[in-house]
């Protein structure tokens, strides 16, 4: 009997981590307006005894396995329930990839320990911030739209801007809580306001000051290719 109830736990837990990725999707482009698609997700070869996540695209050396997204591109980002629902009812374990820039939000991400000194720089400064999405690897600050020619006059202004520091505008991705990628579990470092009808954000130039200082200092080791 004990092992019956086992294996009804453990069913009962995957149902609904399959079903959490659909719900999430349907509530960031429905509720909220983002644009999202699945992405490629890891292989079904990937187990929890194999030393590197194998991506299910078909580039064996793929260096953001299951992070990206591969079939259908980033150009079907939609907002469409119907379609987000049958994409997730044949692909119940996709990552959730949000589609950033435009009338989306954008984000600007950097390596976990920099993420976590930037944030309590913000807290210190008094900073509102609005969602922040952590891998093990890479922490993401969601900022309101911002356009190439903005963005760029930002940087211009500063000395140097580390390799580490990632800019996710028009044209780039992210993924989305409750995610799974190569590096792990995506989940949210400051989650959205329950019940917000869609969440705030705040302006770039509020938060990029603080990202480079906290960038400055990090080792770069490759991180700004690992989501």
């Amino acid at each position: 009997m004990r092992e019956i109830l086992g294996r009804r736990r453990r069913l009962r837990f995957r149902r609904k981590g399959r079903t959490a990725r659909l719900d999430a999707a349907v509530t960031f482009a429905v509720e909220w307006d983002w644009p999202v698609l699945p992405g490629v997700g890891l292989s079904s070869t990937t187990t929890r005894t194999t030393t590197g996540a194998v991506c299910a695209c078909p580039d064996p050396a793929c260096a953001v396995p299951g992070a990206h997204p591969y079939d259908p591109g980033l150009l079907a980002a939609t907002t469409d329930e119907r379609m987000i629902r049958w994409w997730w009812t044949r692909r119940p374990e996709a990552p959730v990839i949000l589609a950033t820039g435009g009338r989306a939000p954008c984000a600007v991400s950097l390596p976990a320990a920099a993420g976590a000194r930037a944030l309590a720089a913000l807290d210190a400064m008094g900073i509102r911030l609005g969602p922040v999405v952590a891998t093990p690897t890479r922490w993401s600050i969601l900022v309101a739209p911002y356009g190439l020619e903005r963005l760029g006059e930002l940087l211009h202004a500063k000395d140097s801007v580390p390799s580490s520091l990632r800019f996710h505008g028009e044209g780039g991705y992210l993924l989305l809580p409750p995610s799974v990628a190569g590096t792990g579990q995506v989940s949210w470092e400051r989650a959205p306001l329950a019940g917000s009808a869609r969440p705030w954000l705040p302006d770039v130039e509020a938060v990029v000051d603080a990202l480079v200082e906290a960038s400055t200092s990090a080792p770069d080791g490759g991180s700004r290719l690992a989501y």
